[in-house]
């Protein structure tokens, strides 16, 4: 009679015995196919920091002018999931601004665009200047009546003056309490020309100057047109110089 089949020590048959070790051959895979498949998964998405390291990186380049110490952080994370970019593109939405609250984009410019938006903090530590006393409207700013301060310039008026050029000379156009910020639409230009006041005029051109005599009618700093009216009473046009003459070249 012949045998049903051999056994080994445990009992068990040849085709049992290959059989459970495909079945374990089978579980290990399972096991281990997840891992793989998350790995090959993860090889196909964007690194979430390569985004913020690009936007944080454009951020210190744009704003690498500005009148200070710059600080940028970006203030949320990345997304997670997109495709992987082998060419990251980052901008400034139309509009955009690296001052104070800022939004700047990251595109990718790869077979499987996408565009993300990443928000940021950019600071800007520079010094400004403030009133060293109460400041009439009319009245005439010298250094002395400037005192620097060092702070944020995100967190204060947008024409807050950074530089003491800007106001030496000029003229307060409203009240400036002392303490306060000194902003550029707090202070014009000193007028060169005043209405009535006798005026010379002058035209220059390619080996000729001519001057004559008339009155201005009106106001102007330097730079500015004014109308002048002269001894002949014809009214010309021109531009006011720093010297209180009208420059009338054409």
């Amino acid at each position: 009679m012949a045998e049903a089949g051999r056994h080994d020590d445990t009992g068990h048959t040849a085709p049992v015995r290959r059989a459970r070790m495909a079945a374990a051959c089978v579980m290990a895979w399972l096991a281990l196919a997840p891992g793989v498949c998350a790995a090959q998964a993860g090889a196909e998405r964007q690194d979430p920091e390569a985004i913020r390291a690009t936007a944080e990186a454009f951020a210190r380049e744009q704003a690498a002018g500005l009148p200070g110490r710059v600080e940028v952080a970006i203030t949320a994370p990345a997304p997670r999931g997109l495709a992987a970019c082998a060419s990251l593109e980052p901008f400034l939405p139309p509009g955009g601004r690296l001052w104070g609250r800022a939004t700047i984009g990251v595109r990718c410019l790869g077979p499987r665009p996408w565009t993300v938006y990443l928000q940021a903090r950019v600071s800007v530590t520079g010094t400004y200047y403030v009133a060293a006393r109460n400041i009439e409207p009319g009245e005439t700013l010298s250094a002395a009546d400037l005192t620097p301060r060092d702070g944020d310039l995100t967190l204060l008026p947008v024409s807050v003056l950074t530089d003491p050029a800007q106001a030496i000379g000029g003229v307060a156009s409203n009240r400036i309490n002392a303490g306060l910020p000194v902003r550029g639409d707090l202070v014009r230009a000193a007028l060169a020309v005043r209405a009535g006041q006798p005026v010379r005029l002058v035209a220059e051109g390619p080996g000729f100057a001519i001057t004559a005599e008339g009155s201005a009618l009106g106001n102007a700093s330097a730079g500015q047109p004014v109308r002048v009216r002269t001894e002949s009473g014809t009214v010309v046009s021109g531009r006011a110089r720093e010297d209180g003459s009208v420059d009338v070249s054409r």
